[in-house]
């Protein structure tokens, strides 16, 4: 399933927050780039928290408390706000994430990530829909853009082998892996298929922006969801490693998928 977007919802709870926030920064008349320095995060993830776009962490909190002499305040209002250790709801726009991470890893069960998908290939697995085979090759302008984010594509053993398509955009697709994976910012690895692993539940990406920070989009059989919740995010980095674990060195990865490409699809 394409990520779908989203249009940005205003959680109650984070721009009671922010302003907070920002309320307690202008009484001390500081300025949010001194924030962003005492913090070591960004000036626009001040501003986004801020404005109750991003959800803050403890640290970040405690850190910016401290600093303005809150004694607590900040601190009890973020605890109010994460009762029982659950963070309050965030929504994010997921191109926009997408668009603007220093490093993303994809991994899709069953077919190729649309980001790595060739135009026969996406056309195959879009059904000829036109918009939305325009939108994907959108998307994969990321790949040659002007620093560029280091990519990771995780590809599922399946997926070089389950015919989408007719065999010429088979092969042409497992030409398109391997003429990515020679890309200096690309990593192209396959994940054997052998035995059950924790990758076999759902496909997901996960993001890692300039700050940091990080933000997971997981597909559903519904509709993709994005976020950013440590448990989310810690639960997502154990899959990976166990896909990682499993999967070839690029050199290895690359010399499999011309194999099956000549063996397979010719």
């Amino acid at each position: 399933m394409p990520p779908r977007r989203q249009r940005p919802r205003e959680s109650p709870a984070l721009v009671a927050f922010g302003r907070q926030m920002r309320r307690m920064r202008e009484a001390k008349d500081i300025k949010q780039e001194t924030i962003a320095h005492v913090t070591k995060v960004s000036g626009p993830q001040v501003s986004r928290i801020e404005s109750g776009k991003k959800r803050a962490t403890r640290p970040f909190v405690e850190t910016v408390d401290d600093y303005l002499v809150a004694g607590g305040a900040l601190i009890s209002l973020w605890e109010d706000l994460n009762k029982d250790g659950h963070p309050v709801p965030i929504w994010f726009d997921w191109p926009q994430v997408e668009a603007e991470a220093i490093e993303l890893i994809y991994y899709q069960l069953s077919v190729i990530a649309g980001m790595a998908q060739s135009p026969s290939y996406a056309a195959a697995v879009l059904d000829g829909n036109e918009e939305a085979i325009a939108a994907r090759l959108e998307r994969q302008k990321i790949i040659d853009k002007e620093e560029a984010p280091t990519i990771t594509f995780l590809v599922d053993e399946q997926a070089l082998h389950r015919p989408v398509g007719t065999a010429e955009t088979m092969r042409e697709q497992l030409e398109h892996l391997i003429t990515l994976s020679e890309r200096p910012n690309v990593t192209v690895q396959v994940v054997l298929s052998s035995g059950g692993h924790g990758g076999n539940g759902s496909s997901f990406v996960i993001a890692t922006m300039a700050d940091m920070s990080q933000v997971a989009y997981v597909e559903t059989a519904i509709r993709g969801l994005t976020t950013d919740d440590p448990a989310d995010l810690a639960a997502a980095s154990r899959v990976l490693a166990d896909l990682r674990n499993r999967a070839l060195p690029g050199n290895m990865s690359r010399d499999l998928i011309r194999k099956v490409a000549e063996e397979r699809w010719t």
